[in-house]
């Protein structure tokens, strides 16, 4: 059952870069259909979890709440959404990737914590994947707004770093709290300054959600995307630890670049290869001691497991 909902989520959450390229593409607002998805999506885990009398609406008004919801739905879906206009799904994907490095930069500048060789090996191998796929633009063969894309994405992702940081304060402080609650509050949360956003930077045409693309874009994120996928997450942190679900960002983002290749026609480069590959890499390097300890502890379990089943035999 944990194998069948890892491969459900890694590949949910390899296609939802596509399904914000097929929405955007279709006419819909980029900011309105961030806001829209993580709204409801918010939302409804929001009901859900208040009608099992696992949480309650005051949580929307906590600052701790508004925080988090700046940094993992706003910022980085703002950004997301916006550079996908002007970049590949499958380029977005990538660069997505790179939030693991983006919290080891924070906790070293701003924490001072002392990292292994392997995740300083790793944060290089990501900084080098990154200069890797945006040389085209650097040599001119691609529009300086393409570059500005591939820059918000990152930017995005520092926002994604300063919120996951936060949050682990926060479920600290909300420990009765269920953490499907938590984030059902920072999305809705999110997802309301997304609309802010929208409605200051953009029109809105309602006859653009008319098209089948479009709302099977927005109706496919906000259940799959945001609901389903991140349930599944969170079933995977409770059944494994945090581990194990996280090496979703290894496989997701090959997912997300053979389905904008073969499915939505997008280029595909040597630089894109090597980049991508050499950024997934790097993200392993960062999280290579909590990945090690992991398997030793799980086989440390297995071998007293079996050494117990000996004995009483």
């Amino acid at each position: 059952m944990v194998l069948i909902n890892y491969v459900m989520m890694c590949f949910i959450f390899g296609t939802t870069f596509l399904a914000i390229k097929i929405g955007i593409d279709a006419g819909i607002p980029p900011f309105f259909s961030a806001g829209i998805r993580f709204f409801l999506a918010g939302l409804f885990l929001l009901l859900w979890m208040h009608f099992r009398g696992k949480t309650s609406f005051s949580l929307l008004f906590r600052k701790e709440t508004l925080f988090t919801a700046l940094g993992l739905t706003f910022g980085t879906f703002s950004t997301l959404y916006w550079a996908e206009q002007h970049v590949s799904s499958g380029i977005a994907a990538v660069l997505s990737a790179t939030g693991p490095m983006m919290i080891l930069l924070i906790q070293t500048i701003i924490w001072k914590q002392k990292n292994s060789r392997f995740a300083i090996l790793g944060c290089m191998l990501g900084f080098i994947g990154v200069s890797i796929l945006t040389l085209p633009s650097l040599k001119g063969q691609m529009e300086w707004v393409w570059l500005v894309g591939c820059l918000a994405i990152i930017i995005g992702e520092i926002g994604y770093a300063f919120g996951t940081v936060y949050s682990k304060n926060m479920m600290d402080r909300f420990q009765g709290v269920s953490p499907v609650a938590l984030n059902g509050a920072q999305m809705t949360l999110g997802g309301l300054l997304l609309f802010l956003l929208s409605i200051f930077t953009e029109p809105l045409h309602i006859e653009s959600f008319y098209s089948l693309e479009a709302a099977g874009s927005v109706l496919y994120l906000i259940i799959f995307g945001s609901m389903i996928g991140h349930s599944i997450y969170y079933y995977l942190v409770v059944k494994t630890g945090p581990i194990f679900p996280s090496t979703w960002l290894y496989i997701s983002p090959f997912i997300a670049l053979t389905l904008g290749i073969y499915w939505y026609q997008e280029p595909f480069t040597f630089e894109l290869l090597i980049g991508g590959v050499l950024i997934i890499i790097g993200v392993l390097f960062i999280n290579w001691d909590k990945l090690n300890f992991k398997w030793r502890k799980t086989a440390d379990w297995k071998t007293n497991k079996l050494e117990k089943s000996h004995t009483s035999h």
